[in-house]
């Protein structure tokens, strides 16, 4: 795996555009070409997988602070444990992302999931300044719109009750996600539980 580009995302260096995204300023997008880039990812901004609770034109409110990024696949744009680079939020807009974290086993990457297009990618990062928990890897190139906490703190003064229903938006589903974590949590508790009752009686 190569070396991440959290450097490029969070400083707009290597392979962006530093123009926001607008209504006719179409993605090169290779199913959809011709599809707005403010409308897609307006509308995957909303998708269950991010932040449903916003409507159409708050979301498209929210991308006109973002801008379009591209990542070959292969490339680790969020490194687990970086505490630096953790000031972006990413929406992935077509392409596969691979999840991985070291925690479980201690010494190699295991996969948490792959995440498709509509997914919300290191929105924590956005509310506090702590290291990143997993490594995000482009599986195949991908197309994705990033917000900065810069950007953030601009919708924030310039729009302030949009501003606060996107972080409210982004806190019920940081809340969501932890809440089918901990659902994990107490199932893999009851597995471990049904198992040691077995290996008691075998021996």
């Amino acid at each position: 795996m190569g070396k991440g580009r959290d450097d490029e995302l969070a400083h707009h260096e290597h392979g962006r555009d530093d123009t926001p995204f607008a209504a006719t300023d179409p993605l090169p997008l290779p199913r959809q070409p011709q599809l707005s880039s403010r409308d897609r990812a307006a509308q995957l901004l909303i998708a269950p997988s991010a932040l449903m609770t916003l409507s159409l034109i708050e979301a498209k409110i929210v991308v006109s602070y973002m801008h379009p990024e591209t990542v070959p696949a292969g490339e680790t744009f969020i490194t687990e444990g970086d505490a630096v680079n953790t000031g972006f939020m990413v929406l992935l807009l077509d392409g596969e992302v691979l999840v991985e974290n070291i925690t479980v086993s201690r010494t190699k990457p295991v996969t948490v999931t792959v995440l498709g297009p509509g997914s919300l990618i290191g929105e924590m990062g956005l509310l506090d300044t702590g290291p990143r928990s997993a490594s995000c890897t482009a599986s195949t190139d991908i197309q994705c719109a990033v917000l900065t906490r810069d950007a953030l703190e601009s919708l924030i003064e310039e729009q302030p009750a949009m501003g606060a229903k996107f972080l409210l938006a982004v806190s019920a589903r940081i809340a969501e996600r932890y809440r089918e974590t901990q659902k994990k949590l107490v199932l893999f508790a009851r597995l471990a539980a049904t198992m040691q009752q077995e290996l008691d009686r075998q021996t």
